[in-house]
């Protein structure tokens, strides 16, 4: 499925979005996706998930906050969305500060996520390798994770992407490289955390991998254009939104895409 065609069925058929995300992403990341076309529900209560998960287009867990409650509720969330075949994205958040944050993405990506999203330290660290990362701030390449976002996607089965100056999306086999987004984008926080529930959005409509290219792309393009009409970090986030919403399927074209 095209960037284009994957626009206008999000937009048609306006997804319900399970998100479980953290808490200082809850509110930008609820807001993207409702710009785009989708519908959030921000629920993370292990005495629910498992009855609200499978009526959910998809789901998507960002593991940027923890607790004990909130992870049974992810794993939880997890568990049932692979047993009713609700796509699911994983957002491993500095999985690598601490001993209970590594043990709870892990412990997720044991249970199959559709799709893992995470900065280049992130998904280098993910596949065993020694990422330069502090707290959720990347401190390698896009370029850098290639190889090991290559090697996740093959081992896990699932759609991997690298986000970052640009983003790079791989299958396994197929390979993609998303630009445009702007420099600006980093000094917002939770941005990154928003794209998830964005990705989760498509994932809800489209093919995984096809989701999450439609995804990064749309965030790319109005992020590009934001940029161009903002003085800093606070104006460019209501122009984000904005443009969120503003960007039409016909500007989700191939010209920001490079294909291996």
């Amino acid at each position: 499925m095209t960037p284009k065609a994957a626009l206008e069925a999000l937009r048609a058929q306006a997804p319900l979005v399970h998100c479980i995300t953290n808490y200082v992403a809850m509110n930008i990341a609820a807001n993207v996706t409702l710009a785009a076309g989708a519908s959030p529900a921000m629920i993370h209560a292990p005495q629910e998930v498992a009855d609200f998960t499978p009526v959910a287009g998809a789901l998507t867990i960002n593991i940027g906050t923890l607790s004990e409650p909130w992870v049974e509720g992810m794993r939880l969330a997890a568990k049932t969305a692979t047993a009713q075949s609700v796509p699911w994205v994983l957002d491993p958040v500095a999985h690598f500060a601490t001993p209970y944050r590594a043990k709870a993405a892990q412990d997720l990506l044991a249970l199959k996520p559709t799709i893992l999203r995470g900065n280049a330290s992130e998904i280098i660290a993910l596949a065993g390798g020694g990422g330069a990362g502090k707290g959720a701030d990347s401190g390698d390449s896009v370029t850098d994770a290639q190889s090991a976002a290559i090697d996740l996607a093959k081992r896990m089965g699932c759609v991997v992407a690298v986000t970052g100056e640009t983003d790079f999306v791989t299958d396994g086999t197929r390979h993609v490289t998303i630009h445009g987004g702007a420099a600006i984008m980093p000094k917002v926080t939770a941005l990154g955390c928003s794209l998830t529930a964005l990705v989760g959005a498509y994932a809800a409509v489209a093919p995984a991998l096809d989701a999450t290219v439609a995804a990064l792309l749309h965030f790319a393009v109005a992020g590009e254009r934001a940029a161009l009409m903002s003085d800093g970090p606070g104006s460019f986030s209501v122009r984000f939104l904005d443009q969120l919403y503003l960007v039409q399927p016909d500007d989700l074209g191939e010209s920001h895409l490079t294909w291996q």
